[in-house]
């Protein structure tokens, strides 16, 4: 899969502070940390995991202030985080029920958010991502993080992840090393979906399946195929959206490939 942005790095140390960063310190982005082991780090106030070798990652959301503040065991370090403009796209055609919920729907909806939320709670401290990620599905890509979705005419929330077109029953593979901790056989929004948990805060999120290959609790390595390309839940046509998100910060997926993919 060619990635709509460059696999640029860049490389932070801090001698005086005793940990070093890299990665895009920008809107939707990504960052590894490495501090001693033992260390305590905080991001704007916030606990961050720490495994045992002092890695952490850090994750900027889409609406990220221009400026994060990093603490490690309470040495403070100011972090500039980069803008970006966000694409509007505009679907129209569309049926009514797929952009305004019925009752019932908002019900699903609203427990299904309760369930992801607890799914993410859980932090691993292994960091599974080290090994690499890989691509989820071959395809182009046809929606991208954060653009605005004006459905019918009516704004909706940003778009929250990457969609790779394929058709049904290309094979969706694991971007990396972790443990399914969510196959979920139809959510309202995202059809049959899976969640990866791949250490420290980070989970990848695959949807709109039409068939899953693993199961909640399954280890699953790089590449390993867990599910095929589907059109389940609310889709307009067969795709792989696969999101990523570090602890509840949604990051861009393209984006956290430039900075953790296999090298």
């Amino acid at each position: 899969m060619r990635l709509a942005l460059a696999a640029v790095l860049a490389f932070f140390a801090f001698p005086a502070f005793a940990f070093e960063l890299s990665g895009r310190f920008e809107q939707g982005g990504i960052a590894l940390g490495r501090a001693a082991p033992g260390s305590a780090v905080r991001l704007d106030g916030r606990a961050v995991p720490v495994d045992s070798m002092g890695r952490f990652l850090l994750g900027f959301g889409q609406e990220a202030a221009a400026v994060a503040v990093l603490e490690v065991d309470g040495e403070r370090r100011e972090l500039a985080v980069a803008p970006r403009d966000w694409p509007v796209q505009r679907i129209d055609g569309l049926p009514p029920a797929k952009v305004t919920p019925d009752p019932a729907a908002l019900v699903r909806i609203k427990a299904e958010a309760a369930l992801i939320a607890e799914r993410r709670a859980a932090i691993s401290p292994e960091s599974r991502f080290l090994g690499g990620l890989v691509a989820p599905a071959d395809g182009p890509v046809s929606g991208v993080f954060g653009s605005r979705r004006i459905l019918n005419g009516e704004p909706r929330a940003p778009h929250s992840g990457t969609d790779i077109a394929a058709p049904v029953g290309a094979p969706v593979r694991s971007v990396g090393d972790g443990v399914v901790t969510l196959a979920h056989p139809d959510m309202v929004f995202t059809g049959l979906t899976v969640m990866v948990d791949h250490g420290l805060g980070l989970q990848t999120v695959y949807a709109h399946l039409s068939r899953a290959e693993v199961s909640e609790g399954q280890r699953v390595a790089a590449g390993q195929v867990i599910g095929a390309v589907g059109a389940s839940g609310r889709a307009t046509g067969p795709h792989l959206h696969w999101g990523a998100s570090w602890l509840d910060v949604r990051l861009d997926p393209e984006t956290v490939m430039a900075v953790l993919a296999k090298k």
